[in-house]
């Protein structure tokens, strides 16, 4: 059997990622020129700073979360992103709401996507980290009632009438407890903000 070279071995990697980097391929041993050299001959796709893809790769919804995801993977989907990720929304984000625990050093500027960045505490950060594969790619992102419990806390910035939407989405669809959505209240301090909408739907 012929040894694959380093061009199909970069498609292939490529293909089981849906989403790569140069350091990608650092482990594989693989020079990181061959991304350029195959974006040149067409068989790339460079979709942003250093992120490449298949031509043709399908293109979902969310697909920016994706590319997001890959640039920045310490960092966790939230608020309206998280929102319409859960199908819990109507509203269609122009950008991707990034979670950014407040103790790490900002992130680099992203120039080429997207981005509203959200600081969150230590515990509200860690606490409720779920994982999806999109487009290949390994997403952070809130569970539903996390994601519910942190628009009630964020309700300045995103509108009270989101969190509601989402709250009774949830609940019509039994998407989360009301035991889930009390833990992650009393963790991001909003169980006195929560309460009267709680108690109304029970």
């Amino acid at each position: 059997m012929s040894k694959k070279t380093n061009i199909e071995r970069v498609l292939e990697i490529t293909g089981k990622a849906g989403i790569i980097r140069p350091r990608d391929l650092d482990g594989f041993d693989i020079p990181r020129r061959y991304l350029s050299l195959l974006n040149q001959r067409g068989l790339l796709h460079r979709i942003g700073r250093g992120l490449y893809e298949l031509p043709n790769a399908d293109v979902t919804e969310h697909w920016t979360i994706a590319q997001v995801s890959k640039r920045v993977p310490d960092c966790v989907i939230c608020l309206i992103s998280a929102l319409r990720f859960h199908d819990l929304t109507s509203r269609h984000p122009h950008e991707v709401w990034l979670a950014i625990e407040r103790t790490k050093n900002p992130i680099l500027k992203i120039m080429d996507l997207p981005i509203r960045r959200m600081r969150y505490s230590s515990l509200a950060f860690s606490e409720g980290i779920e994982e999806h594969v999109v487009s290949g790619v390994n997403v952070r992102i809130y569970s539903v009632a996390k994601t519910i419990v942190d628009c009630f806390k964020y309700r300045n910035k995103i509108g009270l009438d989101v969190a509601l939407e989402a709250l009774k989405e949830s609940r019509r669809e039994r998407r989360c407890t009301n035991d889930d959505l009390w833990r992650y209240a009393k963790i991001c301090r909003v169980t006195n903000v929560m309460r009267p909408y709680l108690e109304a739907m029970s």
